[in-house]
């Protein structure tokens, strides 16, 4: 399958060089949201799609724990954002003059931001509901006037390739302006997916506010990724940090596995809010890995201080040591938009799990749903009049303290009776055990209903409860 990929995307690279291209406010406000698979019901007759949904988030959780574990160094403005089917949320952006605008899915986790790119673009095994590889809609380079190529030895191109133009520009004497390559082709892979493509320059367009020569991935070939990506993590070639922002928030409406028009907001804020804290929201420091310096993929990640984990006000015994990232870098828990279930690496999830059934004993497991949906522990209340589940609570650094609703970590599969736990591990039916990198992955199904702020300007994370969901 490499091989292949590595094949293709040369080949479509090679046309699309052939292609001719030329050379506020305080806040910025987006829509907002969920991207996840066609199944909004839970009822019998509909319950083996909901199953399917779920076990393909479970996998897709999972996958993308262990990529994020596993990578290696290579004023404000409000938008919608939108639940998609797939597990993820999208938003809109708009790129080009005149603008062409596009569904990208938020992700923290990862800092390019690229779009289908070309009337060549192809998806591989894109068959996802309600999309038509065929007919994804792709950015057309040769329709804007200030779309170009990134040339090799242009600062923006280090950014994807490191400091060292000679190694990636053969042939180009050292500081010359007339070097006439192209930045090298980019190949990304996102656990399930992988992107490659051409680095361009071109507008960011928003309401009142134009971003120029705004660094994006034109991508040709995609595998699994039905959608642009809007990197938000920490890397230079994000989005927050090509905008400059000082914090940027958002609000997850609640996931329904399908398209349904419901969307909350991305903010965007550009002016400083100086010390000021939002009203009502908890408030925990961000955190560096300390192996970031070797691997750049630690330092692009938004590490957090998890300091208990209680379960229905008890707090279970997790190993200390995989809270806090080591000096190899691996450890500590992150905060990812683009995992839809949260990763718990096994020792974790194990005693979370235990203490879970242990308060539950009364309640037989859903052995045969496990199976089907990936997920586990299962419990069937079949005959049950009243079902008391414990509370989930994270408690970071400085005590700011995230008490889940029950439907954050908790989901109805299969039939109306049977709910499984949405946390994810390895070695279970979602996937083999893999070790390395962050311990703890806290996904986007974790955050639904809770107002989320990443505060740039004062190096912390904040979230209080909300309800998230604004008609279309």
């Amino acid at each position: 399958m490499a091989t292949y990929f590595h094949i293709l995307c040369i080949l479509s690279l090679t046309l699309l060089s052939l292609t001719p291209l030329s050379s506020s406010s305080n806040t910025i406000k987006l829509s907002l949201s969920p991207f996840f698979t066609n199944q909004p019901s839970s009822s019998s007759s509909a319950s083996q799609p909901l199953l399917q949904a779920l076990k393909f988030a479970a996998s897709a959780s999972l996958s993308r724990a262990h990529h994020l574990k596993n990578r290696k160094s290579s004023e404000s403005v409000t938008t919608p954002v939108f639940a998609k089917s797939y597990g993820s949320y999208s938003v809109d952006l708009s790129f080009g003059t005149p603008p062409q605008t596009f569904p990208f899915v938020l992700d923290t986790g990862s800092s390019l931001v690229w779009f289908p790119c070309s009337s060549r673009y192809l998806c591989s095994n894109c068959n996802f509901p309600n999309i038509d590889p065929s007919n994804i809609h792709t950015f057309i380079p040769k329709n804007s006037s200030t779309a170009r190529f990134v040339g090799c030895t242009n600062p923006k191109c280090d950014w994807i390739f490191g400091s060292d133009p000679q190694s990636r520009c053969p042939g180009c004497q050292p500081g010359s302006p007339n070097c006439a390559l192209n930045c090298p082709a980019y190949i990304i892979q996102y656990g399930l997916g992988s992107t490659a493509g051409l680095l361009l320059l071109d507008n960011l367009d928003f309401p009142g506010k134009i971003v120029t020569d705004f660094l994006v991935g034109c991508s040709i070939l995609s595998v699994r990724q039905p959608a642009g990506i809007a990197g938000f993590g920490r890397g230079k070639e994000s989005l927050p940090s090509q905008m400059n922002l000082k914090r940027f928030s958002y609000c997850l409406v609640s996931h329904r596995f399908d398209d349904a028009p419901v969307k909350s907001d991305l903010i965007l804020h550009i002016g400083s809010s100086g010390g000021s804290k939002t009203a009502g929201v908890s408030y925990t420091p961000f955190r560096a890995n300390p192996a970031a310096a070797n691997n750049s993929a630690f330092g692009e990640y938004y590490y957090v201080t998890l300091r208990k984990i209680l379960v229905g006000g008890k707090r279970v015994k997790a190993p200390y040591a995989l809270l806090e990232p080591g000096l190899d870098g691996n450890g500590g828990t992150i905060v990812d938009s683009g995992s839809t279930f949260t990763f718990m690496e096994k020792p974790v999830f194990e005693v979370v799990a235990k203490e879970f059934e242990k308060q539950m004993k009364n309640f037989t497991r859903a052995k045969d749903v496990e199976d089907q949906s990936g997920l586990s522990p299962c419990f069937d209340f079949k005959g049950s009049k009243t079902v008391p589940l414990p509370e989930l609570t994270f408690q970071f650094k400085g005590g700011a303290k995230m008490t889940l609703p029950v439907a954050d970590y908790f989901s109805l599969v299969g039939r109306p009776d049977v709910a499984c736990l949405t946390i994810v591990t390895d070695g279970g039916a979602a996937g083999p055990a893999r070790a390395g990198g962050p311990s703890i992955i806290l996904g986007n199904y974790q955050q639904q209903n809770y107002y989320v702020e990443y505060d740039l300007e004062n190096q912390r994370f904040g979230f209080r409860p909300q309800n998230c969901q604004k008609s279309v």
